[in-house]
């Protein structure tokens, strides 16, 4: 099956939501408390999505990116300027995550890709991510394509994360958007 990638609008907050929820129920189960899992709701977090929605969007250099297949979003991803300050990056890969049966098929790449197409086009030369310790699926996705740790952790709300780098190039010639 084929996914485009497209700008985020508001009407996808709902689905944005949805994808948030199930896949962190899928992949962090066991790393994240299941008390957290549980209390996620779909609902919740999309009315939150549209409450906050143009606070989020204030800033042009974020981006907000969906993967949508057969009308339906099954992949999210967001990016921009760097929250924290660490050397020589300035961009950041907030959020990414593909539906669960959309896993290895393509969709968390194109995701990433676009991600990165645009860091780099806002100027960021190198741009930063952190990776749930535990969770090896997401830490070899990102291995595969270029991500390194670079020895930052951070323990937020209970949860232990690695810090991985990357530096960013456009390829010219390629298509991004569809998977």
């Amino acid at each position: 099956m084929t996914a485009n990638v497209r700008d985020a609008s508001i009407d996808d907050a709902a689905g944005i939501a949805k994808v948030r929820v199930q896949t962190w129920r899928a992949a962090y189960r066991g790393l994240v408390p299941q008390s957290v899992l549980d209390r996620m709701d779909v609902q919740r977090e999309a009315e939150r999505r549209v409450e906050l929605w143009e606070e989020h969007h204030a800033d042009a250099r974020r981006h907000e990116l969906v993967a949508v297949a057969d009308g339906e979003v099954v992949g999210w991803a967001m990016c921009g300027p760097a929250y924290d300050r660490v050397e020589g990056v300035t961009g950041e890969l907030y959020a990414i995550y593909a539906m669960q049966d959309r896993w290895s098929r393509g969709v968390g790449h194109a995701l990433l890709a676009e991600s990165e197409r645009r860091l780099a086009a806002d100027g960021h030369e190198r741009a930063y991510l952190w990776v749930l310790a535990g969770n090896e699926r997401a830490a070899t996705f990102y291995e595969q394509h270029g991500w390194h740790e670079d020895g930052g952790e951070k323990v937020e709300q209970g949860m232990h994360e690695r810090r991985r780098v990357r530096t960013l190039c456009v390829r010219l010639g390629s298509a991004p958007g569809v998977v």
